[in-house]
This record gives structure tokens, C-alpha cells and sequence, in this order.
């Protein structure tokens, strides 16, 4: 199942890049980086996080132009502030458009979320209100990033912990209306879906049927920590820290029944394991993409 929205033409008449294969690929990590160069190991594709490629040389472009030569790649960004109230920093926006001329990679994706102000940054992906301004202003953004870049981008669904008493829309409602509005396609994080609505008390499977499926262009699948709030409740941070959860992925199993197989990125920031325990996740997920083939081929 691919993107209708992913052929829409963008300003500048720009084609949309190839699509990342329907496997299972891992982020790109330094202490992995002569492990693949020496086993060319049997990976979908990779995914790096732009802002850690945005100097001109160095060691870490040097493995990735070799590791690109090989595969496939997704580059990952997590400071536009797409969904913040401050113009988007233009000089970051040239970067960024550097860095994708530079690997053409197939896929580019940002986050549902703000992480600057006022000349202010911060290390964390911030919640956004879901009401008519912030929607003007997310589509406005994302107009931006997608002209200046020539290419669709992936909106990523958010994890929240708080949510704000003037929002009107749901957060699906919300995403939909974005990707009708700018045409982007819709990188689902089924980590997120299932921290956020476990944290807000929701049905996560209502949550991923109002979603705008026929944007999805990834997914990506992470694990999470379990906490309890002041009032004892379950409170899950999404940390990229732990393997994915077991519920993590029966919820990905039941995205695949509604969306088909679609390129599926394991997570992990935080206590990086070896390589190979990450590969195992990537080849558990194309085991599950694949009984969902041939589901659609018997059906």
C-alpha cells in the first residue's frame, strides 16, 4: 500500500524521491559504524538523525558516504520546530536542503512538535495545542520546508505526557488535516501512539484508525519506560532505550492488518546494544510484514 499524497506535485514541480523498501532498518549509530562496513550486513535500509550531519566534513560523513553507497536511507530531522510559534530558522533550513542534496536519500521525515523559542533551544520534542492556529501554522511550515526542500516530508505522530485544555481537535483530526492541507505523507510511530494514548487514557487502535493511513511512509518502532504519575497511574516515556515492548508490537501487527507492510525503522538512542541485537528486531518486524503479504495476496 502506497501514499496517494506522495505523488501530489510540490511547488518547483519537484518529483517525489524513491521509496524506501518495505524492510526493516535500523538507525545508524557510530559505535556500529566498522561492524557494517566490515559484515555488510542483511539491513532494509538506515536512518540518521540530519542534525548530526549538518558540519561539512569529519569522520561521521565519511562512513555514511560509504554506507550509502550500499543502502538505502532515511534521514530523520528533530529541530525545525514545525510546530512551533517562531518563524522556522531559515539558515538551519539550508542545511537541511545541503544535507539532502548531498545523500538524496529516500525518505525525510520531522516531528509533530516544538523544540525552540525565542532564540531559545531545547532537548526535548515539546507538545503543541491542537486548535485552528496551530494547524494555520504547521501547514505553513511545512509549506516552507517542503518548497525549499523540492520534496514531500513525513510528519511524525507525537509521544505527550500533558495535553492543553484549549485544544479543539484531536490529535488525529489534527494530523489529518495537516497532511490534506500540505500533502505530506505521514511517518507513523506506533511507540508514540501507544505512549500517548496509555498516558491520556485512549483506545490506541481508535486512535490508528483515525489517522490518515494512506500517508504512511514509514514507521518506526521503539521501546519505552514505564513510570507512575503523582496520582499512580501507568506514565510511559518514550526513551529509545529499551527493546521494543511486547505490546509495542502486537499494536504493530495490528497497524500492518490496516496499512499493509510499509518500511519499519527500529529505534534506539539510549543503551545501544551491539548490532546484531538491533538487526533481530529489524528481521522480526519484516517477519511480521511478511505473513501481512501474504495475507493480501490470499485476500
Amino acid at each position: 500500500m502506497t501514499s496517494a499524497n506522495m505523488n501530489r506535485p510540490i511547488r518547483g514541480g519537484a518529483a517525489a524521491p524513491a521509496a524506501l523498501p518495505a524492510r526493516g532498518g535500523v538507525g545508524l549509530k557510530p559505535e556500529h559504524f566498522r561492524h557494517i562496513l566490515e559484515t555488510q550486513p542483511d539491513i532494509g535500509f538506515f536512518e540518521v538523525h540530519a542534525e548530526n550531519y549538518m558540519g561539512a566534513g569529519g569522520p561521521f560523513h565519511r562512513y555514511l558516504e560509504r554506507i550509502r553507497a550500499d543502502y538505502p536511507l532515511s534521514i530523520h530531522g528533530v529541530g525545525l520546530s514545525i510546530g512551533g510559534e517562531d518563524p522556522l530558522d531559515e539558515d538551519h533550513l539550508d542545511r537541511l536542503a545541503a544535507l539532502l542534496a548531498r545523500y538524496q536519500p529516500e525518505s525525510f521525515s520531522e516531528h509533530l512538535a516544538w523544540s525552540s523559542h525565542g532564540g531559545a533551544f531545547f532537548n526535548d520534542l515539546l507538545p503543541a495545542p491542537w486548535h485552528a492556529s496551530t494547524l494555520a501554522r504547521v501547514c505553513a511550515h511545512i509549506d516552507r520546508v517542503q518548497e525549499r526542500l523540492g520534496r514531500h516530508m513525513l510528519l511524525e505522530n507525537p509521544a505527550t505526557y500533558v495535553e492543553f485544555e484549549v485544544s479543539t481537535m484531536a490529535e488525529s483530526d489534527f494530523i489529518a488535516e495537516v497532511v490534506k492541507r500540505t500533502g505530506c505523507g505521514l511517518l507513523l510511530d506506533v511507540n508514540n501512539a501507544y505512549v500517548s494514548c496509555i498516558n491520556h487514557h485512549r483506545d490506541v487502535r481508535a486512535y490508528l484508525r483515525a489517522l490518515p493511513l494512506a500517508a504512511v511512509g514509514e514507521i518506526h518502532l521503539a521501546g519505552h519506560a514505564r513510570e507512575v504519575d503523582a496520582a499512580g497511574a501507568p506514565l510511559l516515556i518514550d526513551s529509545h532505550g529499551a527493546p521494543v515492548a511486547e505490546a509495542v508490537w502486537a499494536l504493530y501487527d495490528f497497524a500492518l492488518s490496516l496499512v499493509g507492510p510499509q518500511p519499519t525503522l527500529i529505534e534506539r538512542d539510549n543503551d545501544i546494544p551491539e548490532f546484531p541485537v538491533l538487526a533481530a528486531e529489524a528481521h522480526q518486524a519484516e517477519i511480521v510484514m511478511a505473513r501481512h503479504a501474504k495475507l493480501e495476496a490470499a485476500a
